[in-house]
């Protein structure tokens, strides 16, 4: 199957957009293909407001999240992998989701590899009651 992480974020963006409060994404800036401003970065993470006062022509897309923004008196075009985003909440109080790294996500599918191939019930499975 396709990663849930771009449906996800598309649908995190519009609940906290809905509730009057203002998205924010955690980026890894190490991640390939990350385009940001490189004075930003923190230990190689960066926070991005995509509130609609501070961005224009955001594209939430499968493989890329677009979009221009201002730092400073300088507009810039960004561009971020949806799998170097490590979180998205709003930022008035926090609520959104934390991402799991996609080392973590191979590693429970190689797991419920192996228990498939050793006749082993998956970790997840459902019981009927009775």
């Amino acid at each position: 199957m396709t990663s849930n992480r771009p449906y996800l974020l598309r649908a995190l963006y519009e609940w906290i957009l809905d509730n009057g409060m203002t998205p924010h994404l955690l980026v890894d800036t190490t991640v390939q293909g990350t385009v940001v401003p490189q004075n930003y970065i923190e230990n190689n993470r960066i926070i991005l407001n995509l509130g609609p006062d501070a961005v224009r022509e955001i594209v939430l897309g499968n493989d890329l999240i677009t979009f221009s923004a201002r730092f400073g008196e300088k507009s810039c075009h960004l561009t971020v992998p949806v799998n170097s985003v490590i979180a998205i909440y709003a930022k008035e109080n926090g609520k959104g989701l934390v991402f799991e790294t996609e080392d973590t996500q191979a590693d429970e599918q190689t797991q419920d590899r192996t228990d498939e191939m050793s006749n082993k019930p998956a970790k997840h499975h459902l019981k009927v009651i009775k």
